[in-house]
């Protein structure tokens, strides 16, 4: 069993529900990535996204598009956030991590390293699932067997517009987690119609065994918890680098305790049923 499946057993077994936050690899400071994701996971984090800095992170709004453009200037590519990841790991061995890009980063890394390296680096780094937003379930079956090799999970996003044969083919090679965009659009836009989403996360489940967790939109506590209440993992990313982003360098870390923390009180009032425990 995978590191994320055993978390999301072991919360099931409790009645919780995941929170998963998103942060930027490297970004706004690459010296204190380790320290945030060490506080995050404190503070009640179940899962962490981490995310792989690109050029064209062609799914990200302006928030999380900026944070890739600084932490690019700052030198942060894939191979520093292997770095990032092993300097959690060598601290922290339970929260799951899971690397959150593009493509062309993952296909560049292996043209300078060899056939399969990124799979094999990240597996010893100790990164436990992959979410990569530009490959679809149907060009990647060899890359989703590499990974479940070497014990990661391949994750695949869906959206109001996916139809019946792709929840299919996702539930097919998933693993750890599908992450449902609850919005038309990109990172951090429009407002979340929680309606929709209840009525979409059944339907989803029909197609995929493993827990559906919904991002893009949530940006509170009022709204986590009404998320939580009809999915098995909240994912919030944007308002999460908007405040580190804001804060002042000496306080950028506790600011990421301090609202996971809030987060993660808000999702605890929701059990299992859905209802307010």
């Amino acid at each position: 069993m995978s590191r994320i499946a055993a978390t999301f057993s072991a919360l099931k077994a409790q009645g919780r529900k995941a929170l998963i936050p998103y942060v930027t690899a490297g970004d706004p400071y690459p010296e204190l990535s380790v320290d945030l994701l060490l506080a995050l996971a404190e503070a009640g984090a179940d899962v962490i996204e981490l995310g792989v800095p690109f050029s064209d992170p062609m799914a990200d709004g302006p928030v999380i598009q900026k944070a890739s453009e600084r932490a690019l200037a700052k030198g942060i590519g894939l191979t520093q956030v292997l770095e990032i990841v092993r300097g959690f790991r060598a601290r922290n061995q339970v929260t799951p991590l899971v690397l959150m890009g593009y493509a062309n980063p993952v296909e560049r890394y292996d043209q300078r390293h060899g056939e399969g390296r990124f799979v094999a680096d990240a597996a010893a780094a100790g990164v436990d699932g992959v979410l990569v937003v530009d490959y679809p379930p149907e060009e990647c079956e060899a890359f989703a067997a590499a990974l479940q090799r070497v014990g990661l999970d391949l994750i695949f996003l869906l959206a109001p517009t996916s139809t019946e044969e792709r929840m299919a083919q996702v539930g097919r090679i998933a693993g750890g987690y599908v992450y449902y965009v609850s919005l038309k659009g990109v990172t951090g836009a429009g407002h979340l119609d929680v309606g929709a989403v209840a009525a979409a996360v059944p339907r989803i489940r029909c197609h995929v065994s493993v827990p559906v967790g919904v991002g893009f939109g949530i940006r509170d506590a009022t709204t986590a918890r009404a998320v939580a209440a009809v999915s098995d993992a909240v994912v919030i990313g944007s308002r999460l680098v908007q405040l580190l982003e804001e804060a002042p360098r000496a306080g950028m870390v506790e600011a990421g305790r301090q609202f996971i923390t809030s987060i993660r009180a808000a999702l605890d009032e929701v059990t299992e049923e859905g209802t307010k425990a």
